[in-house]
């Protein structure tokens, strides 16, 4: 009986914490919604949080919208047309042209910085991964999963990376992008799906070098902001030499594709991205030991980035494996999800 009694409270914790999951995300969802509407009163992109945290508003916007995908999806995306409102068609139509190409999709949608440390932004919040605040998120990777999509979610492995390391935040306080620690983490969980893939033995591989150092940088955020402004952040970057010790250069003939948005291109290529040779693509190589073939697009990693892939006009050649990698926002923010024929079929 003492058995019986055991699992019986275990079942009604675990009801409990469904029910206190679903008003924790009510009420965070609430707040969001409110931070936006205060926002739009002065046309403000960005909102102000604790500690010197500054968060982009399209974000906190997708963290209040709750359903994004089915009937659901014309009512709250930002999508230029209500034909393009759900991403759920587009992702299908891209996997299934990958899949009869041989070639395997993997899903990596970069959580919310405000669902990852939400206390900066609604003080004494808190995610977990069983009562989680971007719950609409977990909701569509499982979707997703159901539809036959590969999708790796990061947010578990990031809150509890955030819980075991609180001195090495996973975003910058002054940027829409990830930090070097967040790219870590996601390249090491990417890595371990690819050294599974049957064709990986068969890649040729090289030796490359990192080095890990501070950089003083200014995030875009701050750009966004109006009146005064907070001066750069300390941010901790790991840059990547290729074994002639020159930067990593994306490798076209490569059978790996990542895809998707700035996520790909932060710290990687230098201008308005902050740095060079420290981003995903090349935290990713010196982990998997070969450079992928990077197309990332600076705005939307929706749509434009498979229209840049289509516009190759190769029908994906020798790929084995596409990484799409994007902000979670970009599922009710962009300008919408369209069907593009990235592979067409023979004439």
């Amino acid at each position: 009986m003492r058995n019986m009694k055991t699992i019986t409270a275990a079942l009604a914790i675990a009801g409990a914490a469904t029910v206190f999951g679903a008003v924790r995300f009510a009420d965070f969802k609430q707040d969001m919604a409110a931070k936006v509407d205060a926002a739009g009163k002065t046309n403000a992109s960005v909102v102000a949080g604790s500690d010197g945290w500054l968060f982009f508003v399209p974000e906190l916007r997708h963290l209040s919208v709750g359903t994004f995908w089915g009937d659901d999806a014309a009512k709250v995306s930002r999508a230029t047309s209500p034909t393009k409102a759900d991403p759920l068609p587009a992702i299908l139509d891209f996997n299934d042209q990958l899949k009869k190409a041989g070639i395997d999709l993997l899903i990596v949608p970069v959580p919310a910085k405000a669902a990852i440390y939400p206390e900066m932004i609604d003080p004494g919040t808190m995610n977990t991964e069983s009562t989680r605040l971007d719950s609409s998120d977990a909701e569509f990777v499982g979707v997703l999963k159901q539809n036959g999509i590969n999708v790796l979610d990061l947010a578990p492995t990031f809150i509890q990376y955030r819980k075991d390391h609180p001195d090495q935040p996973l975003y910058t306080k002054e940027d829409t992008h990830w930090s070097g620690y967040g790219i870590d983490v996601a390249a090491y969980a990417v890595a371990e799906v690819v050294r599974k893939e049957a064709w990986f033995p068969g890649v040729p591989t090289m030796k490359f070098t990192t080095a890990t150092a501070p950089a003083s940088l200014t995030g875009d955020l701050v750009s966004m902001m109006s009146g005064a402004k907070p001066g750069p952040e300390s941010v901790v970057l790991t840059s990547v030499k290729d074994d002639k010790g020159g930067p990593v250069q994306s490798w076209r003939q490569s059978p790996l594709v990542v895809l998707g948005d700035s996520h790909n291109l932060i710290y990687s290529v230098g201008d308005d991205m902050l740095a060079v040779s420290s981003g995903f693509p090349e935290n990713l190589a010196a982990k998997i030991g070969f450079a992928p073939d990077t197309v990332g697009v600076r705005g939307s990693g929706a749509t434009p980035a498979r229209v840049n892939l289509a516009r190759r006009a190769d029908n994906m050649a020798g790929k084995k494996m596409v990484v799409w990698c994007f902000t979670v926002r970009e599922f009710t923010e962009g300008q919408g999800w369209s069907k593009v024929p990235v592979i067409k079929a023979a004439q």
